[in-house]
C-alpha cells in the first residue's frame, strides 16, 4: 500500500521563486501519479495547493506563518501534530529543515552545499541557522533527497554524509509553461522591457554571491564596449545581497544599456528566454540550475559554467565558461558574433531539455518515501527480535 505523504509546503516565499516552481511541480505529478497526498501550507496557498492536488488534504496554517521565525517554530512544534491529524505515514520537508522531535520517517530535500562552500559571502546569522539545520538533516532523517549527483557528491565530501541515505532526483520542467516563444510572445517582452526589438543578453536569478552577476556585467562590458549596435544587458529577477554588483554596474560605459526590471510574471518567460540573443548564467555553484533548464526548454542558447552540477543539466546543449570576467567576456563575444552556432545550441538545448520532467522527479521521490517507511518499519521489527 502506497504511504501517505505530508508535503510541508510552509516554507515556499511569496514570491515562490525556485523552490515554489520545485513544490509546484513536484505536487501536481505527484497527483497525477495518484499519490496519496496531504499538504500543509500557508494560507495564502491554500487554494492553490487545492487546485495542484485535488482531493488532497490541504491544511493551512496560522496567518503569522509568513514570518520565518515564527515559520520555524512552528514547524518544530506544531508540523508533527499536523502530521498525526492526517494520519501520514511520511513527512516530506522540500527544504533542509525538519522537526527534531517528529516519530514519522522524514524525507528532506537539501537542494545544495553554497553555504558550506562559500560561508563568508553570506548573512552570518542565517548561513549558522542553515547549516546547524542541514546537518541535523543529514544525521537524522530517513532519506535525503539532492537534485544532482554533484549535490549528493558534495554532501558526502563536506558533511560525511551517508551515500546510501541519500536518492537523487532531477528537478524537471513544466513545458506548457516553459516553451518555444512565438513572436507576439517575444515582441510583447521586448516591448514592456522597452527595449522594442532590440537585441538582449539576459539574465534571471538572485542576486546572491554564488550566481557571479557582477562578473557577468564585466564580462558582457568586455564583448560589448566595442560593439557598434551592443546587446542591452537584462538583469531580471529579485532579492539577494551581492554588494558587488552595484559597484560592477558603476564600471559600465555610458553608450551600454543594462536594465533590472525585477521580477517577471510567469507567462512572460518564455518570451524572456527565447527573445534573448544568449541566456547568461555563469554560476560559481548550482545544486541544479533550474534557470538553465527552463531556459533550454524555451529554445534559447545557454551560457553557464561546468560548476556543480550545471553540466548534468546543460550536458553537450550549452556553451560553458570560466566564472571570471575574461571568459566570460570571450564566450559571449563568440556567441553573439555567431548566428548560426546560436541556432544550433538552441536548438540542442532544446531537445535535451525534452529529457527532464516533474513525472520523472515526482516517481524519484515515490520511491524514496517508500524507502523511508520500509527503513522505518525495519527498523521497529530489529527491535521486536
Amino acid at each position: 500500500m502506497a504511504p501517505r505523504i505530508l508535503l510541508d509546503a510552509t516554507a515556499v516565499p511569496a514570491d515562490r521563486g525556485g523552490l515554489g516552481r520545485y513544490v509546484d511541480g513536484l505536487l501536481t505529478a505527484l497527483h497525477a501519479l495518484g499519490a496519496d497526498l496531504a499538504v500543509a501550507c500557508q494560507r495564502v496557498d491554500e487554494q492553490r495547493y487545492g487546485a495542484l492536488a485535488p482531493g488532497a488534504r490541504i491544511v493551512a496554517g496560522p496567518a503569522a506563518l509568513a514570518h520565518r521565525a515564527t515559520r520555524l517554530a512552528w514547524e518544530q512544534s506544531s508540523l508533527p501534530y499536523v502530521a498525526e491529524s492526517v494520519e501520514a505515514d511520511v513527512i516530506h520537508l522540500p527544504t533542509y529543515a525538519m522537526p527534531v522531535s517528529c516519530s514519522l520517517p522524514a524525507v528532506v530535500t537539501i537542494h545544495d552545499v553554497a553555504l558550506f562552500a562559500e560561508p563568508e559571502v553570506h548573512d552570518p546569522v542565517r548561513t549558522s541557522y542553515v547549516k546547524s539545520a542541514t546537518r541535523t538533516a543529514v544525521r537524522r532523517a530517513s532519506r535525503v533527497i539532492v537534485p544532482s549527483r554533484a549535490t549528493r557528491d558534495d554532501l558526502v565530501r563536506m558533511l560525511g554524509a551517508d551515500p546510501t541515505h541519500i536518492d537523487v532526483a532531477y528537478h524537471g520542467v513544466d513545458h506548457t509553461v516553459f516553451h518555444r516563444p512565438d513572436e507576439i510572445e517575444i515582441r510583447r517582452v521586448s516591448d514592456r522591457l522597452g527595449l522594442h526589438g532590440h537585441p538582449y543578453v539576459a539574465y534571471l536569478g538572485a542576486l546572491e554571491p554564488r550566481k557571479n552577476v557582477p562578473n557577468l556585467i564585466r564580462g558582457w562590458v568586455r564583448a560589448c564596449a566595442d560593439l557598434p549596435d551592443p546587446p542591452a544587458l537584462v538583469l531580471a529577477g529579485g532579492g539577494g545581497w551581492d554588494d558587488e554588483v552595484d559597484a560592477a554596474l558603476a564600471t559600465v560605459p555610458m553608450h551600454l544599456r543594462v536594465l533590472r526590471p525585477g521580477y517577471l510574471p510567469w507567462p512572460s518567460l518564455p518570451g524572456f528566454f527565447g527573445g534573448a540573443l544568449v541566456v547568461a548564467l555563469p554560476s560559481r555553484g548550482e545544486g541544479f540550475g533550474l534557470p538553465v533548464l527552463e531556459a533550454m526548454a524555451c529554445g534559447a542558447p545557454v551560457l553557464t559554467t561546468r560548476r556543480g552540477s550545471l553540466p548534468e543539466v546543460g550536458g553537450e546543449a550549452v556553451a560553458y565558461t570560466e566564472p571570471h570576467p575574461a571568459a566570460i567576456g570571450a564566450a559571449l563575444t563568440s556567441l553573439i558574433l555567431d548566428p548560426e552556432g546560436r541556432a544550433k545550441l538552441a536548438e540542442a538545448a532544446h531537445a535535451r531539455s525534452q529529457e527532464f520532467s516533474w513525472t520523472a522527479s515526482a516517481e524519484a521521490h515515490m520511491a524514496s518515501y517508500q524507502r523511508a517507511v520500509e527503513q522505518r518499519e525495519g527498523s521497529r521489527g530489529s527491535r521486536t527480535h
